[in-house]
């Protein structure tokens, strides 16, 4: 088992359900996309976060780049995404590898 960035055990490969238009158009509403714990984040790349400021929220955003205290990440849609413009460097939980439903892809 890998584990998140608090140390406890999470299942490597986990399903994440997108709420919200904060990364539209690449994903939408209802999307269904795998992540990996662990993974490296890349500049460009999908990667799900959380902030010191909302612990207990986790957010799919683009990471923009390698700040101190974490990454800057900003979501595709700039008109209705919360993101570290308004909250500052984020931590990088997991990467987004793929969308599963409802259009099957590789992410990057």
């Amino acid at each position: 088992m890998a584990r998140d960035g608090r140390g406890a055990e999470v299942n490597p490969l986990p399903l994440v359900r997108v709420v919200g238009p904060s990364m539209a158009p690449t994903l939408r509403g209802g999307d269904v996309v795998l992540v990996r714990y662990g993974g490296e984040p890349r500049v460009g790349g999908l990667v799900l976060v959380r902030w010191a400021a909302r612990p207990a929220q986790l957010s799919i955003k683009r990471a923009v780049r390698e700040v101190p205290g974490g990454w800057h990440v900003e979501g595709d849609n700039p008109f209705a995404s919360t993101d570290s413009r308004e909250l500052g460097a984020a931590e990088v939980v997991a990467t987004v590898r793929f969308r599963l439903w409802p259009r099957p892809r590789l992410l990057r």
